[in-house]
C-alpha cells in the first residue's frame, strides 16, 4: 500500500478525527427510555425498573450507564451526542470530539496476541508476517513513553525486546534510554518517528495481517491500525511478480531460519549494507557507489609481463586446446566489457613496480592457466578438492596463529610465548647451520606479548632457477604488547617496529599488492599502513567494540573490519570512509575473506556459521551451516570463487558451493568429545597418512593429504564431534582430523587447499 493509508476493515466504518480513525457505529440509536438499546450489534443490559420511586432508575442514572457503556467500547461519537442530548447541549462536530481517558493504553496485552498470531500462522506467511513484528513494538513503546507511561514502556521492552536482539541489537540499546517524552530528541528515536518504516508484503499476506486486525477488540484494533496508518509504509507486491515471495521461496526461508529479504525494509541509515546513519533520507537510503573490478596494470610494468608471457609461450608452447599465456592474461588482467568498473591507479598511490612485481604477474598468468579447475555449480556432488593438512606436536596448546608463505615454502606460528617460529614445509634447511647441524626452523625474537597474528608478505612459487625472485622475502606479526613487527626472512630479524594502536592488536593482513598493510585492535580501530612509513596513514573508527579481523579486497582499494558488535564494516582505502555495513551475526565474528571475483564476502563466527554478503547491493545472500561449536577462524577462496574452505575449533575442513542456492538442511548425528581449546586458532583438516616430521624442531610438524571424495556431501549424515549440528545442503566436502583443530586454511592459485593445526592430546581423552 504504497503512500496510501491502511483500509479500516470492513465491519467497521472509519470516519477521520484528531485521533486517528474513530469507529462510528451506524446502527446505535441515540438513548432516552429505552431499555435493553443495541450499540453496534452489542446489547446493552436493560435495568429492572424506571420509575421514580426511592428503588427505581432515574433517567440520568439510566443515561450514565449507556455513556460508561459506550466509553468503555469506544464509540466516542455516540457517546458524545448522548452526553449533548442529555444537556441540552448541540451536538458537536466531528472535530471537537474527544475520547474520554480510558487509562493505560493496552500495547502489552496487544503486541502479545500480535506475537502469538505470529507463531500460529502458517507457514506460507510466517516469514512475512514476522517482519511486522518490530516496527508495531518500537511505535508501540514509543507511543507509551510520549503519553508518559514510563512503567509501562519498560515493561513491555522487558517482556518482548530479546526477541529483536538478534537483529536489531544497536537500536534496542538506543531505545533503551528513551524513557521521557523529552527524549523525543534521541537519534533513534528521531529516525524513526521522522520516517515511516516501509515493509513488502504479498496481497495474501496484506490481507492475512488485515483479517487479524479486525479480530482484535476495539482498543487493540485502533492502536495497532493508528501505528499503520501513521508510521508503516506497507507496500503489497504480486507473488508472480516477484520469486522471492513466491510459495517455495518463501518456504524455504523459514525452514532455514531466514526472514524476508532485508532490502524490503527501509529506515534512514538502517538500509542493508548502508554504513551512514543519517536521518536525512537523501544520505541514509543511498547505498555509496563501489568499484569492485580489477586494479589496472601500471603501463609498463603490463608491457614487460607481455613480454615475458611471449617468451614463455616460444619456450613451451601451449598443449592443443589449452590458450597461451598471452591470451589468458588478456582474460585475466584486461578488462571486459560486462565487469564491474575497477579503481584507478592514481586514487591509491604505488611505488613504480619492480622486476619482482613483474615475475609475480607472471608467476600469477601460468598458475591461473594450468590451474586445477572448479567451474560453476558443484550441484552438492563437490569439486575435485585436495586438502594438505600440517599437523603440528607437542606444542602444549601454546599455538596461537598461523600462516602459509604464498610460495608454499614456509610456515609461521606465533606463539602465547611471545616469540615466532618458521619451517620450511618439505623439512629442508632454513638458515644458517648451527654447530654443523641443518636447521629447518628459525625462531624470531622480539614481541614481548603473546602473538595473534602472523602474515606473510605476497609472494608466489618459483617455476625455475632462472625465474625472477618471486619467494616469501617478509612478515608480518601482531602481539598483545600493541606493536606490529615487520620481519626480514633473508636476516631473520626484526626490521621495522609500527607502533598506534592502544593495547592489543588482533589482526594484521597485508594488501593484495604487498607495500599496504592493515591491522586491527582492542581500541575500536583499524589502521592502514603503509611499509616504509613508521606511523598510519589512514584511521578507520567507527565500531563499538575491538576489532577483531581485517581483510583487503582483491583490487586493494577497500578493507573489511569484524568487530565484537557483531557488525561488519568495509572502509574505502582512498579517503578512509565507511561504504558498507552487514548486520546478521549473533555472536563474535571470527573469520573474513573477500572472493577473489571481488563480488563476494564471507563472515564467519564462533557459533559455527558462514554469512555470504553481495558486496554490490550491501545484503545477505545466504546463511551456511555444517561446524559445531568453537568457532570458525579460518576461510579461503579458490581461484573461480565458487568454492569456498573453511575451518573450525571442530577439528574439521569443509568445502562449501558459493554459487548453488540454500536448500534444505540435514540434521547429522554425532558422537560426544573434546571440546577445542579456546584460542586464536581455527580447526578443521584432513589427514589420511603422515609425512616426515621436523627432525630438528621439539615440535613435530607432519603432514598428509586427503582427496576431495572424503567427507559428506549436501544432505549427508556423518559423526562429527559436539552436539547435533544442522548442515546445510551448500556444504560438499568435510575433512576430519584426529583431535587438530586447524588454525589456518589457504586455497592456492593452483586450487590446492592447504591447511595447519595443532594436535592437542587433551582432546583425545
Amino acid at each position: 500500500m504504497s503512500g496510501q493509508s491502511a483500509p479500516s476493515p470492513a465491519p467497521r466504518s472509519a470516519s477521520t478525527g484528531p485521533n486517528g480513525p474513530l469507529a462510528t457505529p451506524t446502527s446505535a440509536p441515540l438513548v432516552n427510555n429505552v431499555a435493553g438499546a443495541s450499540v453496534s450489534g452489542a446489547s446493552v443490559p436493560a435495568p429492572a425498573t424506571t420509575g421514580s420511586g426511592g428503588g427505581g432508575m432515574t433517567q440520568q442514572n439510566l443515561n450514565q450507564i449507556v455513556i460508561d457503556y459506550l466509553a468503555k467500547k469506544g464509540y466516542h461519537r455516540t457517546e458524545a451526542t448522548l452526553r449533548a442530548e442529555s444537556s441540552n447541549q448541540e451536538i458537536p462536530k466531528d472535530g471537537d470530539i474527544k475520547p474520554t481517558p480510558t487509562g493505560i493504553p493496552r500495547y502489552h496485552e496487544m503486541f502479545a496476541r500480535l506475537r502469538a498470531w505470529t507463531d500460529d500462522a502458517l507457514d506460507i506467511y510466517k516469514p512475512e508476517v514476522k517482519r511486522l513484528l518490530w516496527p508495531l513494538f518500537v511505535y508501540s513503546y514509543l507511543d507509551l513513553v510520549q503519553q508518559f507511561y514510563p512503567k509501562e514502556a519498560v515493561r513491555l521492552f522487558q517482556k518482548f525486546s530479546e526477541d529483536f536482539k538478534k537483529e536489531h541489537e544497536y537500536d534496542l540499546r538506543g531505545l533503551e534510554h528513551i524513557t521521557l517524552p523529552e527524549h523525543g530528541e534521541n537519534k533513534i528515536a528521531k529516525l524513526y518517528r521522522d520516517n515511516k518504516y516501509r515493509l513488502s508484503l504479498s496481497n495474501s499476506a496484506f490481507i492475512y495481517f488485515m483479517q487479524f486486525l479486525e479480530s482484535l477488540p476495539q482498543v487493540g484494533y485502533k492502536l495497532f491500525i493508528d501505528i499503520v496508518e501513521k508510521h508503516l509504509d506497507l507496500r503489497q507486491v504480486e507473488r508472480a511478480a516477484d520469486d522471492r515471495f513466491s510459495f517455495a521461496s518463501v518456504i524455504q526461508r523459514g525452514v532455514e531460519g531466514q526472514d524476508m529479504p532485508a532490502e524490503d525494509e527501509g529506515i534512514p541509515g538502517h538500509r542493508p549494507g548502508n554504513a551512514v546513519s543519517s536521518t536525512d533520507p537523501n544520505v541514509g537510503n543511498n547505498l555509496a557507489n563501489l568499484k569492485l573490478g580489477k586494479m589496472p596494470m601500471e603501463k609498463d610494468c603490463e608491457e614487460d609481463v607481455r613480454g615475458d608471457l611471449m617468451d614463455l609461450d616460444l619456450e613451451m608452447p601451449p598443449a592443443p586446446g589449452q590458450p597461451s599465456l598471452v591470451q589468458t592474461h588478456e582474460q585475466v588482467n584486461i578488462k571486459q566489457e560486462d565487469e564491474d568498473e575497477g579503481p584507478n591507479r592514481t586514487e591509491i598511490p604505488f611505488p613504480p613496480s619492480t622486476a619482482r612485481d613483474v615475475a609475480l604477474e607472471v608467476q600469477k598468468i601460468r598458475e591461473n592457466r594450468d590451474r586445477i579447475k572448479i567451474e560453476s555449480r558443484t550441484g552438492g556432488i563437490g569439486p575435485a578438492l585436495s586438502v594438505v593438512m600440517y599437523t603440528f606436536h607437542n606444542t602444549h596448546d601454546s599455538i596461537t596463529c598461523l600462516d602459509f608463505s604464498g610460495d608454499a615454502n614456509l610456515v609461521a606460528a606465533g606463539f602465547s610465548e611471545s616469540y615466532i617460529r618458521l619451517w620450511t614445509l618439505d623439512g629442508s634447511q632454513l638458515g644458517p647451520a648451527v654447530g654443523g647441524q641443518p636447521q629447518n626452523s628459525q625462531r624470531l625474537i622480539g614481541h614481548s606479548g603473546p602473538v595473534y597474528t602472523v602474515a606473510f608478505a605476497p609472494s608466489s612459487y618459483k617455476p625455475s632457477a632462472d625465474s625472477g625472485d618471486t619467494a616469501a622475502r617478509w612478515l608480518l606479526s601482531s602481539s598483545a604488547d600493541g606493536s606490529i613487527r615487520l620481519w626480514s626472512l633473508d636476516l631473520f630479524s626484526c626490521i621495522v617496529v609500527y607502533r598506534g594502536h592502544v593495547g592489543p592488536v588482533w589482526s594484521v593482513a597485508w594488501g593484495p599488492f604487498g607495500h599496504y598493510f592493515a591491522s586491527a585492535g582492542h581500541d575500536k580501530t583499524a589502521r592502514v599502513w603503509l611499509t616504509d612509513r613508521i606511523r598510519q596513514v589512514r584511521l578507520m573508527a567507527g565500531h563499538d567494540d575491538d576489532v577483531d579481523v581485517v581483510a583487503w579486497h582483491p583490487n586493494s582499494s577497500y578493507i573489511f573490519t569484524a568487530s565484537c558488535d557483531k557488525t561488519v564494516r568495509m572502509w574505502a582505502l582512498n579517503n578512509g570512509n565507511p561504504v558498507r555495513m552487514f548486520t546478521g551475526h549473533t555472536s563474535m565474528i571470527t573469520a573474513l575473506a573477500c572472493s577473489r571475483n571481488g563480488k563476494i564476502l564471507a563472515s564467519a563466527d564462533d557459533t559455527g556459521v558462514i554469512l555470504l554478503w553481495d558486496l554490490g547491493p550491501g545484503r545477505l545472500l545466504k546463511k551456511m551451516r555444517g561446524h559445531g561449536k568453537g568457532g570458525i577462524w579460518s576461510l579461503s577462496w579458490s581461484a573461480e570463487s565458487t568454492v569456498l574452505v573453511s575451518g573450525g575449533a571442530d577439528c574439521t575442513v569443509r568445502a562449501w558451493d558459493v554459487s548453488g542456492p540454500a536448500k534444505e538442511s540435514a540434521t547429522t548425528t554425532s558422537k560426544p568429545d573434546g571440546t577445542a581449546n579456546a584460542g586464536k586458532a581455527d580447526g578443521a583438516g584432513a589427514t589420511s597418512g603422515v609425512g616426515t616430521s621436523a627432525p630438528t624442531s621439539n615440535i613435530n610438524l607432519t603432514s598428509g593429504t586427503a582427496g576431495g571424495a572424503a567427507g559428506v556431501g549436501a544432505g549427508g549424515v556423518h559423526k562429527k564431534r559436539g552436539k547435533d549440528a544442522v548442515v546445510t545442503s551448500d556444504q560438499i566436502s568435510a575433512f576430519l582430523t584426529k583431535h587438530s583443530p586447524v588454525y589456518h586454511t589457504k586455497f592456492t592459485n593452483m586450487n590446492l587447499v592447504i591447511a595447519g593445526g595443532a594436535y592437542l592430546p587433551e582432546q583425545a581423552k
